[in-house]
C-alpha cells in the first residue's frame, strides 16, 4: 500500500515538473502525462502495480465527469447564440458519420466482423473534453467565437451519443435478442432526457442554494463538486447520461454570477488538470506491455482514415447548413482531438468480455497518440494559417474578490502599464475612466505609492484598482497592451479606422470614395454586415465593400456595435 502511494505521488511529481517542457516542445502536456504513465508502467514497480481495468473504468468515469464540470462552469451563454445549433448537430449527427465511416474502414484494415468494426468506430467517432479544453486554454488562442463556442460546447456534449452508440452496438453483439428500433430509440430518449432533466435541476437547485449558505471559503468548491458528482452518479443509475448531466449542471452553475464562482473556478482549474493527470498516468499503466504494440501499422492506417477523412466529413456535412466559411470548416475538422474518452469507451468491451475485446483498447489508445501528437501540437499553427486567430485581449495581472457588499461583486485588479503608452510618464487627467472604480496605490520599482490625481504614472508601474467585473476588460485596455505576433496587432488586424455600427454605407462613399451602390447607401454597416453573412456575427468577421474590408470589432447584445476598416 506504502509503495503504491510513493509510486503514484512520485508520477505525479515527475509530470507536474515536466508540464513546463510541453510549451517548449509544442508537445501536448497530456500526451506527456501519458508518456510518463507508459514509461512507469515498464518499470519493475509499475507492473507490480499495474492498473486494472475496473479501477481505471471507475477513476476515468470520475475523472471525465470533474473534467465536464470545469468546462461547463467556464461556458457562457453568450457563446450559446453562435454555437448550440451548430455543436449539437456535430455532437450527434456528426458522431454518427464518424463512427459509420471509421467502421467500414476498421472492418476493412483490421479484418473484424462488421459489428466489432463498428464498435472500434464509435468509440473513437467522440472528441474529448478535457483534450480540447485543455489545448484551448494553454495555447492561450482567442479564436473567432463561431469556431471556438462550436468545438467547446461539441466536445463536452458529444459523449452521450458516443456511449449511447457503444452501449447499442455491445448489446448487439452480446445479446441473443438484440434491441430493436424502438427500444434503441427509448434508450437514447432516456440517456438525453434524463440527462438534461438532471443536469438543469441540479444546476438550477445549487445556484439557489449557494448564495444562501454562509460556509468556510475552502467549501465551496467542494460543495460543487460533491454535488455535481453526486448528480451525475444519480443519472447514472438512472441509466441516463451522468456526463450530460454534469456538464449542463456546470453551465447553470458558471452563469449564475455568484460571487464566490472565482474561488470555485481556481480550485477546480487544480481539480481539472489532476483528473487529467490522474486518468492519464492511469492508462498509460493499463496499456504498457510491449505487445500492444503489434497493430501500430492497423492504428496509423485507420488514424489517417479518422482525420483525414472521417471528421472533415462529418464536420462539412453536419455545419453546411450553419453558414460557416470555408476556413472555419478546415480547422473544426482538424480539431478533432481524441484524449481520454475514447480509451475510456475501449474499456467497455473488456468489461462485457466480447471476443476481441483487447484489441480496442490498443486501437484506440494508438489513434489518441496520433491525434494529439499531430494535431494537438500543430493547433496553434493551423489557427494562424486560416486566420482565425483574433488579436488577444489584455487582461488583469492579478485580481482578487472583495466580499463587502451582498448586492454587488467588487474584485481588486492589478494592471501593469505598457511602454508604449505610457513613456513618457503622465497623469491621469483627461482620461475616460469606467465609472463606478478607485485607484487605490501605485506599485513602482517594488515600493508602494498611495495614488493621487498629480502623479505621473509610467511604464512598469502596477496600479492596484478596485472595480466591478465589467471594468476588467476597458481598464486593461486602457493600461496594458498584449504582446503578439505582428500579423496580429489590433490596428494591423481591424484596421487603422474605427467606426460605429450604426454608420450609413453613404458615410464610406462620402469620406473614403468608396462606390456603394444607391439602394444600399442608407444601410448601416452593422445591417450590411450581417446581410452578407449566413451566420449570426462574431468579432472578426470579414465583409468587402469595394476595395476595403469592413471588420467586426465588437458586439453588444448580438448586435454589431463597431466595425474596423481596412483597406
Amino acid at each position: 500500500m506504502i509503495l503504491t502511494l510513493l509510486f503514484a505521488s512520485a508520477m505525479l511529481l515527475i509530470s507536474i515538473l515536466l508540464s513546463p517542457l510541453s510549451n517548449r516542445i509544442g508537445m501536448p502536456v497530456l500526451l506527456l502525462f501519458l508518456g510518463v504513465g507508459l514509461l512507469a508502467g515498464q518499470s519493475e514497480i509499475g507492473q507490480l502495480i499495474s492498473a486494472d481495468v475496473e479501477s481505471t473504468f471507475l477513476v476515468g468515469h470520475l475523472a471525465l465527469a470533474v473534467i465536464l464540470l470545469d468546462g461547463g462552469m467556464r461556458t457562457r451563454f453568450e457563446t450559446f447564440r453562435v454555437g448550440l445549433r451548430p455543436a449539437l448537430s456535430l455532437a450527434t449527427f456528426g458522431v454518427v458519420i464518424t463512427a459509420a465511416i471509421t467502421g467500414a474502414a476498421a472492418h476493412w484494415i483490421l479484418g473484424l466482423p462488421l459489428l466489432p468494426s463498428l464498435l472500434i468506430g464509435t468509440i473513437i467517432s467522440s472528441t474529448d473534453a478535457a483534450a480540447v479544453f485543455a489545448l484551448l486554454q494553454n495555447h492561450g488562442l482567442r479564436l473567432n467565437q463561431r469556431v471556438s463556442a462550436t468545438l467547446e460546447i461539441e466536445s463536452g456534449s458529444n459523449d452521450p451519443m458516443a456511449i449511447f452508440l457503444t452501449i447499442i452496438l455491445l448489446e448487439l453483439i452480446t445479446r441473443t435478442t438484440p434491441p430493436g428500433v424502438g427500444e434503441a430509440a427509448m434508450m437514447l430518449v432516456k440517456q438525453m432526457g434524463l440527462g438534461a432533466l438532471g443536469g438543469l435541476a441540479g444546476g438550477w437547485l445549487l445556484a439557489r442554494l449557494l448564495p444562501k449558505l454562509e460556509l468556510q471559503a475552502a467549501f465551496y468548491p467542494l460543495l460543487v463538486t460533491a454535488a455535481g458528482l453526486s448528480v451525475f452518479a444519480l443519472v447514472a443509475l438512472l441509466d441516463g447520461s451522468g456526463f450530460l448531466a454534469i456538464y449542463l449542471m456546470g453551465i447553470l452553475i458558471g452563469n449564475r454570477g455568484l460571487r464566490k464562482l472565482d474561488d470555485i473556478l481556481q480550485v477546480h482549474d487544480g481539480l481539472a488538470w489532476l483528473a487529467q493527470l490522474s486518468l492519464f498516468l492511469m492508462l498509460g499503466l493499463l496499456l504498457s506491455p510491449h505487445d500492444k504494440m503489434d497493430y501500430i501499422p492497423e492504428g496509423l492506417a485507420l488514424a489517417a482514415v479518422l482525420i483525414l477523412v472521417a471528421r472533415p466529413l462529418a464536420v462539412f456535412l453536419s455545419l453546411w447548413p450553419f453558414g460557416f466559411r470555408w476556413r472555419e470548416l478546415l480547422f473544426i475538422a482538424w480539431v478533432g482531438l481524441r484524449g481520454a474518452v475514447p480509451i475510456v469507451l475501449a474499456l467497455f468491451p473488456l468489461m462485457a468480455d466480447i471476443e476481441h475485446a483487447a484489441l480496442f483498447p490498443i486501437i484506440a489508445f494508438i489513434i489518441v497518440t496520433l491525434s494529439l501528437l499531430l494535431q494537438g501540437t500543430t493547433l496553434a499553427r493551423a489557427a494562424r494559417w486560416l486566420k482565425l486567430e483574433l488579436p488577444a485581449e489584455p487582461s488583469a495581472l492579478r485580481r482578487l474578490n472583495i466580499e463587502w457588499a451582498s448586492s454587488r461583486n467588487h474584485r481588486l485588479m492589478v494592471f501593469e502599464l505598457d511602454g508604449e503608452h505610457w513613456t513618457p510618464p503622465r497623469t491621469l487627467k483627461g482620461v475616460r475612466l469606467p465609472p463606478d472604480i478607485a485607484i487605490t496605490a501605485v506599485m513602482r520599482d517594488g515600493v508602494m505609492l498611495p495614488y493621487e490625481a498629480e502623479l505621473k504614472l509610467q511604464s512598469g508601474d502596477q496600479l492596484a484598482v478596485i472595480g466591478e467585473e465589467a471594468a476588467e476588460l476597458p481598464l486593461a485596455r486602457l493600461f496594458s497592451s498584449v504582446a503578439s505576433i505582428p500579423a496580429l496587432k489590433e490596428s494591423t488586424f481591424f484596421g487603422a479606422f474605427e467606426l460605429n455600427g450604426s454608420v450609413p454605407l453613404e458615410a464610406l462613399a462620402q469620406n473614403f470614395g468608396i462606390e456603394v451602390p444607391a439602394e444600399l447607401q442608407a444601410t448601416s454597416l452593422a445591417d450590411y454586415i450581417v446581410s452578407c453573412l449566413q451566420a449570426p456575427p462574431v468579432v472578426g468577421d470579414r465583409v468587402a465593400l469595394g476595395s476595403i474590408q469592413l471588420v467586426v470589432k465588437a458586439l453588444e447584445a448580438g448586435q454589431v456595435s463597431r466595425v474596423g476598416l481596412k483597406f
